[in-house]
C-alpha cells in the first residue's frame, strides 16, 4: 500500500455553514453565545443565595415584608440575576472586538 496525501477537505480551514449567509444568523448566534452562559450561571447564583436567603424572609428595604410567594421570589431574581450577567457579557463581547466596532463606525454615513 502506497502513502497518499490526505485529502484536501482534511487539510483546509472549515468555512462557515450556508446559515450564516442569512442576514439575522450571526447576531442569533452572538446573542446565543451571550444568553446561553448567562442563562447557566443565572441558575448556579440563584442557588448559591437562597441557600443563605430565606425568601420567606425578604423586606422591601427595611420596610415591610415581601408578600409574594417563594416561587415568584425565585423567578423575579432569576430573570434579575439572568439581565445582570447576560449585560456584564454583552458588555465584554462588545469591547473585545473594537476592530470590528471601528469598521462598523467607518462604513456608516456622517
Amino acid at each position: 500500500m502506497r502513502w497518499r496525501p490526505p485529502c484536501k477537505a482534511a487539510t483546509t480551514q472549515r468555512h462557515r455553514s450556508a446559515e450564516m449567509n442569512i442576514p439575522g444568523a450571526v447576531l442569533k448566534q452572538r446573542a446565543l453565545t451571550i444568553l446561553w452562559p448567562a442563562f447557566l450561571m443565572a441558575g448556579v447564583l440563584e442557588m448559591l443565595v437562597f441557600v443563605v436567603v430565606d425568601p420567606g424572609d425578604l423586606h422591601w428595604f427595611g420596610g415591610e415584608a415581601l408578600n409574594w410567594s417563594n416561587q415568584a421570589v425565585y423567578t423575579v431574581t432569576f430573570l434579575i440575576f439572568w439581565a445582570v450577567i447576560a449585560t456584564a457579557g454583552a458588555l465584554t463581547a462588545l469591547l473585545g472586538e473594537p476592530e470590528e466596532i471601528n469598521a462598523a463606525a467607518a462604513e456608516r454615513p456622517r
